[in-house]
């Protein structure tokens, strides 16, 4: 293991020689993921990019990717871009990712079913802001705002994310 690898623990989250609380799927770790299940998948996943909102916040690394209000993530089997961020108007189900509340104003994404996406296998395995401290998420990571801070100014594209067998 590296000292840029993110590692999931049934607690929290290990990075650069820290531990982060964070929260998980409703459904908890699982071998395998479907669209909808609310499980994290299992599986060591990479960095892939990050999107932040810049109406709320300064960039927090020179290679995460301004969103705006236009900007949504494809959660469509049947699209043809499922998994994928489109733009606003989207005829297929999607997630708006400039959100009135603050969960994605920083959002990692992982390559999770992606950019190869197989439809039904889940889609936008996320890290991102929690609900509130440990409230599950959807199948994402989720953290305390400055955690999730302090994680995306160091983190690089193509850090792995170990998310250990259940």
């Amino acid at each position: 293991m590296s000292p840029d690898d993110l590692i999931l623990t049934r607690t929290h989250l290990r990075f650069a020689g820290r531990r982060f609380p964070c929260a998980t799927g409703r459904a908890g770790v699982h071998e395998t993921k479907r669209e909808g299940d609310g499980a994290t998948p299992h599986g060591v996943h990479r960095i892939a990019g990050m999107l932040y909102r810049p109406d709320r916040l300064a960039p927090p690394a020179p290679w995460a990717r301004p969103i705006g209000p236009g900007d949504l993530w494809s959660d469509d089997g049947a699209d043809p871009a499922y998994n994928h961020l489109v733009r606003a108007p989207h005829p297929f189900s999607h997630e708006r990712l400039c959100r009135a509340d603050p969960l994605y104003d920083i959002v990692l994404i992982t390559d999770w079913n992606w950019p190869d996406a197989k439809p039904g296998r889940g889609s936008a395995i996320f890290l991102h802001q929690w609900r509130k401290p440990r409230h599950p998420t959807e199948g994402c990571i989720a953290f305390r705002r400055d955690h999730l801070r302090w994680i995306a100014r160091r983190i690089v594209p193509g850090s792995r994310v170990i998310v250990p067998h259940p």
